[in-house]
C-alpha cells in the first residue's frame, strides 16, 4: 500500500479530494491524505468480494494507479471515491475467477470461503444464514457488468450518479443494469427484493 507516514500540512483536512489531488501534483505527500480517507472503506469492499488473500494487493495497486494518473483527474469532481472505486473494479477484473469460484463453492456447500476470511465475522450482508447459497448462486449468475453495478450500490452505498462515474457509463445504463440484476436475483431468491434483503442484513449486522 502507499505509505502514509509522511503527513501533509494540517490544512489538508479542510480540502476536498480534488484539491488534495491537485496539490499532490507538485507536492506528492498530499496524496497520502487521499489514501487515509478512502483506503479502509475500499479495502472492506474488495475484501467482501475477493477475500483477504488478494484484498491488500488490489487496494495497493488501485492507489498506485491513481497516483500515476492523478494528473488526469477531473478537478470538477470534488469527491474522488467514484474514481478510486472505478480503478479498483478494473483491477478486480483480473480476479474474476477467484470471485466466481467463491460463489460457486458457497452455492454448492453453504460454506463461504470468502466470508471466513472477513475481519468482521458478524457482517451478514452477503451470507444470510437461510439464503446464502441461493444468494451466492444468484450473484454468480449475473454478468460481470451487472454484478459490478449491483454491488457498488448494495455494498459501497453508491448513488446511480456515482456508479456512472466509477464505471464510465451513462446514467441510463446504470439503471438498466441494476434493474436487470435485481430482476434476476429476485427470481433466484424466490421473489425477494435483493436490495431490501441487503438493507435488512445490514441492520442485523449492526445489532
Amino acid at each position: 500500500m502507499i505509505a502514509s507516514t509522511v503527513h501533509p500540512p494540517p490544512a489538508a483536512a479542510d480540502c476536498d479530494d480534488a484539491t488534495l489531488i491537485a496539490k499532490s501534483l507538485s507536492e506528492p505527500e498530499w496524496f497520502a491524505q487521499l489514501y487515509d480517507r478512502h483506503a479502509a472503506d475500499l479495502h472492506r469492499y474488495v475484501l467482501r468480494r475477493l477475500g483477504s488473500s488478494v484484498a491488500d494487493d488490489v487496494v495497493s495497486e488501485t492507489f498506485l494507479i491513481a497516483f500515476r494518473r492523478r494528473g488526469r483527474y477531473n478537478q470538477a469532481r470534488p469527491q474522488a471515491r467514484p474514481w478510486l472505486y472505478g480503478i479498483a473494479v478494473n483491477v478486480m477484473a483480473k480476479h474474476r475467477r477467484s470471485e466466481l469460484r467463491a460463489y460457486r463453492a458457497l452455492a454448492r456447500t453453504g460454506v463461504d470461503p470468502v466470508a471466513q476470511s472477513w475481519s468482521d465475522a458478524a457482517d451478514t450482508r452477503v451470507v444470510a444464514a437461510a439464503a446464502r447459497s441461493r444468494l451466492a448462486a444468484a450473484l454468480r449468475a449475473l454478468s460481470d457488468r451487472d454484478r459490478d453495478v449491483f454491488l457498488l450500490i448494495a455494498w459501497a452505498d453508491f448513488s446511480y450518479e456515482e456508479v456512472a462515474t466509477a464505471l464510465a457509463v451513462p446514467l441510463g445504463t446504470v439503471g438498466s443494469r441494476l434493474h436487470r440484476a435485481r430482476r434476476k436475483m429476485r427470481n433466484a431468491l424466490g421473489d425477494v427484493d435483493p436490495m431490501s434483503m441487503t438493507e435488512n442484513l445490514e441492520e442485523t449486522s449492526r445489532g
